[in-house]
């Protein structure tokens, strides 16, 4: 087996932004030196990221998850994320253990996710059935002995309480915080609990982040692209993919005072340890 230059932790090439070209965007990557993980956020977008998966030998593999957003029935318009997203309407989704379960075990799931609290815009009922079904799928993770995919937004003081809650239930290892936005303190309280940080375009355009960065160590970083949302310099106005993933390298080597090679290698070490990857 090869072994990559660089991997996208999270992307989402399985989604109807790529409909007319995801193999050829995936085959991109690949000839670029870089792999990626499909990020289910629903069902059908779990499935799909399994079956796309399939399609490729090596360096392509899947999670699956209910986002929190899916919980219930809302509107989303993505562009906030950056040019590149689009309008969408969430149908809600009940978190049905099992049929996780029977996606979770296939070889190329490599994690349990994207699972997490998204507080934003979101009222009180909500944030009961987002954590009812975070804990599921954290009751999930264990079952399968598969890491967590984590989504975060607005809500880190209930995410680290629900994490330190739960702890029996987490493995050595226990997962990614995707696109992570919160403070050095809320870093600092995820870190105790093990886990491991992904960090996706904003970083290229946006200075909020830099501290984070600088004070989480090299071997808790993982790079990631969010793809199609948030497309890095100098590809803003795009829509996002795997191969722009060399971009956050080359920031997170900026904002650490290290080489590109160090990075690329540490984040990739990083990745296969997380999701046990040979």
């Amino acid at each position: 087996m090869s072994n990559p230059k660089l991997f996208d932790v999270h992307t989402h090439v399985q989604f109807v932004a790529f409909k007319d070209d995801a193999e050829a965007v995936i085959q991109r990557a690949i000839v670029a030196g870089v792999w990626m993980v499909n990020v289910g956020t629903q069902r059908d977008t779990s499935a799909a990221a399994i079956r796309l998966a399939q399609k490729f030998p090596e360096g392509v593999y899947a999670t699956v998850g209910l986002h929190p957003v899916h919980t219930e029935k809302s509107f989303h318009d993505t562009r906030e994320l950056g040019k590149g997203g689009a309008e969408f309407t969430s149908r809600g989704e009940e978190f049905n253990y099992e049929e996780y379960k029977k996606l979770a075990v296939h070889e190329k799931v490599v994690a349990v996710g994207e699972c997490g609290l998204d507080y934003y815009r979101l009222s009180e009922d909500t944030k009961e059935k987002q954590k009812a079904a975070f804990l599921r799928q954290i009751e999930l993770a264990y079952d399968v002995k598969k890491p967590l995919m984590i989504h975060c937004r607005k809500a880190f003081d209930d995410l680290i309480s629900v994490l330190q809650a739960t702890t029996h239930q987490l493995l050595p290892r226990p997962g990614v915080i995707h696109f992570f936005t919160g403070t050095v303190d809320e870093a600092r309280h995820l870190l105790n609990l093990g886990f491991s940080f992904s960090f996706g375009g904003v970083i290229t355009f946006a200075r909020d982040y830099d501290d984070a960065v600088r004070y989480i160590p090299i071997d808790r970083i993982l790079l990631e692209t969010d793809a199609p949302y948030v497309a890095p310099i100098p590809y803003r106005g795009k829509r996002n993919e795997p191969r722009y993933v060399e971009e956050m390298a080359k920031k997170i080597a900026e904002l650490k005072e290290m080489n590109f090679g160090e990075v690329a290698d540490a984040t990739t070490v990083n990745t296969k340890k997380i999701f046990g990857i040979k």
